[in-house]
Parts: C-alpha cells; sequence; structure tokens
C-alpha cells in the first residue's frame, strides 16, 4: 500500500514511522511511505505557502495553490489513491474507517493524506477530496498527529503487519460502538495483593470465552 503525505514537517514522522510496527511493514514492503515537503509547491521565489484569510482575522491559511499541486503530484504517483484530510469539519473516525482504507490498500489503492497547518487551509481544495475526517474533539496544531494515528490505525490492519491471524479483529471498536476488548493479564498469577481472575487461571474455555464476554459488555 502506497500512503504519501503532504506536510510542511516531514521530519516529525521519522520516528514514528521508522519503529515498531509501521517500520516492519514498510521493511516487510507490504506497505510504502512517502512524503511531500509542502514547501516544495509553494508559490514564487520564497515559496509562500500561507497567506491572510478574506473577510479578516488572526491567523494565516494555507493556500489553494501549493496544496493542489502537492495532491496533482501524489496522484501523478497514484492515479487510484483517496485523498484524506483531517479537519473538525469531517467525520468522526471511526475503526471501520480505518477497515475500508486498509482494504483500499488490499485492493492495491493508496491513501494521500493532507496535514494541514496554521489556521487551516483555503476550503476550496476540498474539491480534491475525497475524505474527511476529525479525530476528537480538540485542537491540535497542525495535521501531522491525526495523519500519524490514521497511518498506524490502517497498516496495523494490512495482512502480515500484525503476528497472529485474529489479531486485529479481538479488539475495541469492532462494531462502531462502545464495546471494549476484555481485561487481559499476565503472570505472575499475584502481585502485591492484586490476583488474576480465577477463572482464567481454571483452564477451562467455555468459561474463559463467557467471562470475556460479560467483561467486554461491562466496559
Amino acid at each position: 500500500m502506497k500512503i504519501q503525505i503532504i506536510t510542511l514537517f516531514p521530519d516529525m514522522f521519522t520516528g514514528v514511522f521508522g519503529n515498531s510496527m509501521l517500520w516492519k511493514a514498510a521493511d516487510r514492503g507490504i506497505v510504502e511511505y512517502e512524503f511531500l515537503n509542502l514547501r516544495e509547491y509553494g508559490v514564487g521565489p520564497r515559496r509562500q505557502v500561507d497567506d491572510t484569510p478574506y473577510g479578516g482575522g488572526d491567523g494565516m491559511l494555507l493556500m489553494i495553490e501549493p496544496v493542489v499541486a502537492a495532491i496533482e503530484a501524489a496522484k501523478a504517483r497514484d492515479p487510484s489513491a483517496l485523498v484524506i484530510v483531517p479537519t473538525p469539519r469531517g467525520e468522526v473516525y471511526k475503526q471501520s474507517d480505518a477497515k475500508a482504507l486498509a482494504a483500499e490498500g488490499v485492493a492495491g489503492n493508496g491513501i494521500i493524506l493532507i496535514c494541514p497547518r496554521y489556521e487551516g487551509y483555503d476550503e476550496r481544495i476540498t474539491k480534491w477530496v475525497d475524505k474527511q475526517y476529525c479525530l476528537g474533539n480538540y485542537v491540535l496544531t497542525g495535521g501531522e498527529l491525526p495523519a500519524m494515528t490514521i497511518v498506524d490505525s490502517v497498516v496495523r490492519l494490512l495482512p502480515g503487519v500484525l503476528g497472529g491471524e485474529s489479531s486485529a479483529e479481538i479488539e475495541s471498536f469492532q462494531a462502531d460502538d462502545v464495546s471494549i476488548e476484555y481485561p487481559q493479564y499476565t503472570r505472575p498469577a499475584e502481585f502485591q495483593g492484586l490476583k488474576v481472575p480465577e477463572v482464567l487461571q481454571n483452564g477451562h474455555h467455555a468459561e474463559i470465552a463467557k467471562w470475556r464476554a460479560q467483561e467486554g459488555k461491562k466496559a
């Protein structure tokens, strides 16, 4: 799966994408990351990427010209890729969205993520955008962290990334509801008076399955 990220700060991704499962996915050839520095598509000799908003107001907005130029460059590399932007006006990002994007990857289609900055962007860029997602009711300095979150949630679902075949199936939020995965424990069986539930130690698989179902619903 080809994942292209349009950002003013490509170095922010080095630590995250260079470790753990995201690195392993790239090392195994399951995913390919590419970064497009928005500054390279800036306007004029100073490569301007931002300007003041029409109608006044504080802050600066990303200009339409460099963003669209970067999108078109990314689409030239992967014409079937979906263009995504994180924004408070987008749909709430859910596990079903991560699954859908991972399915696009399995089908041979990539994604292009735009990382907004400053006070936002010229709204007209949405003509070139396929999906708008909101990751929560809070404000961040830029779109890099939401982009990392989306990439992580998608890449881990690609075949061959996680260890077990069902690792990505027995998890929280599988049906986009509020169900949470059951609590889990490991050795020792008791630590400073805190004990692992007896049902998990008796080896009775039916009872363990029933307990897990009940505890998952409680959460």
